[in-house]
């Protein structure tokens, strides 16, 4: 199996993909933003560690985002400024490919809208303490590998989740972002294999 993707390629999927947006009723509208960073050995996706914070998100891996608010135009500005605020980065810095389908979480009642850009290479991150605890930058070519992708029962502050599960050494992605993370590496594996690349 392929664990080795170009960026031109994902790319080309990603911006040709016709997402299903589900408008989110009685839910609270929110973006998150799913961030390609060429670093020199690879291709990477970069996520944060929230800190342990009351609530329904704390001590999670997550992509960067979170709730719409009144200024906010659309769900793509959501996702931007959401992604300045928590990591630093430019919203101009930001190339935008493409988005996913809505999302929804089962727990906090979000109506998620995730979207897919790149961050150049190299970039100075400035994570807010307040709302990161770390970045982890993964390769993306580890998240494809069949090694790193389980699905099972996930143990959160005493509460059992049946959950899509991607391990990197001791971080474990669950919940709603490894439930985002499996819909693009499922986009991705599908569009390559619809062009007869694998």
């Amino acid at each position: 199996m392929k664990t080795q993707y170009g960026k031109e390629e994902i790319k080309r999927i990603v911006t040709g993909h016709k997402p299903g947006h589900i408008s989110p009723g009685g839910l609270k509208p929110a973006s998150v933003l799913i961030p390609y960073y060429p670093a020199p050995g690879g291709l990477c996706l970069v996520f944060i560690k929230r800190p342990d914070y009351p609530g329904v998100h704390g001590d999670q891996i997550s992509f960067p985002g979170g709730g719409r608010e009144e200024g906010d135009r659309d769900d793509l500005e959501t996702a931007l400024r959401e992604t300045e605020e928590e990591i630093g980065v430019n919203q101009g810095d930001i190339e935008v490919w493409g988005s996913l389908s809505t999302q929804q979480t089962l727990t906090s009642n979000f109506s998620i809208t995730p979207f897919v850009g790149e961050i150049p290479y190299p970039y100075d991150f400035k994570p807010d303490a307040r709302e990161v605890e770390r970045l982890i930058i993964i390769p993306f070519s580890h998240l494809l590998a069949p090694e790193a992708y389980s699905f099972g029962l996930y143990n959160w502050k005493g509460m059992n989740f049946e959950s899509d599960l991607y391990q990197y050494g001791k971080d474990i992605i669950w919940g709603l972002t490894a439930r985002i993370l499996n819909s693009l590496i499922t986009l991705i594996k599908t569009g390559m294999e619809t062009k007869g690349a694998l």
